[in-house]
């Protein structure tokens, strides 16, 4: 399992918020490249970045930022969320460097979006997952959908999506654990690896996750428990190795 940083930008800056609402940020760098090195010097093999301003505007705003960081790492696996809602938008980022582009609120709304994607960038396409109450959220998370997260998941299996970040809103920037048992129903409701996002807050919660047994697993986001220092992202990476060598 991989444990992956996330940089989240908000105005060029390095931020994290709670529950998803942009007017409760907390600015961590003013320098994400500088962030980026940060995490990359403790071992990471993933990036996770959000262009929050694109997630609400619904199209790339932070795209230099995540330009200067794949160039600085170029070997890096990097994924890149926030206002992915054309092929063009997919190129753009593909051809800047970055490895995977997750596909949010386009997949609600327009789920053959996602098969287009994946047909026209075979192996580069991430489908994410944000929850509140078991039903999938939208728009930067302002908008509640009545589609159910297994079911929407269920859905692409067949597309060649590269994984599912999933996030429960609730948990996410509030330091109290993922939501385990949702992360686990759906890892094993659907064929697709998914990656656990929101809420991870110290080492127990990575140690929670390898519990659980489910291959289906592959990675763990974490944002505001890596920068408030309650969980150290070496140390955890070095546990899920672990774990993977026991098996």
């Amino acid at each position: 399992m991989l444990i992956i940083p996330a940089i989240d930008l908000k105005d060029g800056a390095c931020v994290r918020l709670r529950q998803g609402r942009m007017d409760d940020s907390t600015v961590f760098s003013d320098d994400p490249v500088s962030m980026a090195a940060k995490w990359v010097d403790a071992g990471c093999r993933r990036l996770h970045l959000v262009d929050l301003n694109g997630a609400f505007e619904g199209q790339p705003v932070n795209g230099e930022v995540v330009t200067a960081i794949t160039r600085r790492y170029p070997t890096l696996p990097i994924q890149i969320g926030g206002g992915i809602r054309s092929l063009d938008t997919i190129e753009h980022y593909v051809r800047a460097g970055v490895s995977y582009v997750i596909i949010g609120t386009q997949a609600v709304k327009r789920p053959e979006f996602v098969a287009e994607a994946c047909r026209a960038f075979p192996g580069k396409v991430i489908v994410g997952l944000d929850a509140k109450d078991g039903f999938v959220a939208t728009d930067g998370w302002a908008e509640v959908s009545q589609v159910q997260v297994i079911d929407l998941a269920k859905r692409f299996e067949a597309d060649g999506v590269a994984a599912i970040v999933y996030t429960d809103i609730a948990k996410d920037g509030m330091m109290q654990g993922c939501n385990l048992p949702a992360t686990v129903a759906l890892a094993r409701a659907t064929r697709i690896p998914v990656i656990a996002s929101g809420g991870i807050h110290n080492l127990g919660d990575i140690q929670a996750l390898l519990d659980t047994d489910t291959p289906g697993i592959i990675g763990a986001i974490t944002g505001r428990a890596i920068y408030e220092g309650t969980l150290d992202v070496a140390e955890a990476q070095a546990l899920c190795d672990l774990k993977d060598k026991a098996e």
